[in-house]
């Protein structure tokens, strides 16, 4: 390989796998080469954090000593009992989660009967998220089970209203995801941007937010940066992963993530960014550092 090859076709090479090593040589042993041309060092115009649940196999303590090396900041969705181990390594957590009733995907805001227990707990566990410097968690707003749109608007609005003190009290953003219900989450709630944005407004505070998961809304609704930039000033976190198959966001899928990237940092966006690709090559860590490259636009 030559020292004048651009960046551009070094990636796509390290997506190949090929150019620069042998055929039969692994994703990993490719960007190791690649690292002679590209650098080490990250743009900084993104964020980058990760989901732990997609490398579940690598225990956290080794994972998080691979972030660091791959040039990761944080490891996200982990609960209070698992940020002592990442912050052993200077990393953060961009988007923790609580226990119980607080993780739960389908039982969420939208039913009164679960207010009670959801307040508790995130009344229980914003305290920690800040304690632990952290300023962030995530939410859900539980599946329809028949409910129309603008009465779960009304019975989110209620409840997370209630949790606006304590989240103001200790600036923490509540931050409620948006997943289709088309293929992963059947009947969610809280599966269209448009939907979110208008919870948003009738909470009124800058202390909740939405998780954009490009990913789910690819699938649900699509016209991605589009969305992206109607909405942005809603939205406090992004993920990622590839359509179809929430594998790898290479050439292998249909959305084009340096540009999805661009878009974002065009809305003056600060905060992180976080790989929720389930890997599929079987080099877990090869594949999640070639998404960080994928998504660290100069």
């Amino acid at each position: 390989m030559t020292p004048n090859l651009n960046r551009r076709k070094a990636l796509r090479n390290i997506a190949a796998g090929s150019a620069m090593v042998p055929f039969a040589a692994s994703l990993s042993q490719a960007f190791a080469a690649s690292e002679r041309v590209l650098g080490a060092k990250l743009n900084g115009k993104i964020n980058h954090s990760v989901c732990k649940w997609c490398y579940s196999k690598i225990p956290l303590d080794t994972f998080a000593q691979e972030c660091k090396k791959i040039g990761l900041t944080s490891i996200e969705l982990l609960g209070p009992e698992e940020w002592p181990v990442i912050q052993k390594y200077g990393l953060t957590c961009a988007l923790p989660w609580g226990e119980g009733l607080t993780r739960s995907i389908d039982k969420g805001f939208n039913d009164p009967k679960n207010h009670e227990e959801l307040i508790k707990g995130f009344e229980d566990v914003i305290p920690k998220v800040r304690a632990a410097g952290y300023d962030k968690i995530i939410c859900f707003s539980g599946n329809r089970r028949g409910m129309s749109d603008m009465d779960g608007l009304r019975n989110c609005a209620e409840g997370i209203r209630k949790l606006i003190p304590t989240a103001e009290k200790h600036n923490v953003t509540l931050v409620m995801e948006l997943l289709n219900s088309k293929v992963n989450h059947k009947d969610y709630m809280c599966d269209r941007t448009e939907w979110g944005a208008a919870l948003c407004e009738m909470i009124g505070s800058e202390k909740f937010k939405l998780l954009y998961d490009i990913y789910h809304m690819q699938i649900q609704e699509g016209d991605v940066v589009a969305t992206i930039k109607k909405y942005h000033k809603y939205i406090a976190h992004y993920h990622t992963g590839g359509v179809p198959g929430r594998h790898e966001i290479d050439e292998t899928q249909e959305l084009y993530y340096p540009a999805i990237m661009k878009a974002i940092v065009d809305t003056g966006y600060k905060g992180f960014v976080g790989q929720e690709f389930v890997p599929s090559r079987g080099d877990d860590l090869a594949s999640l550092k070639q998404g960080v490259t994928i998504c660290d636009i100069a």
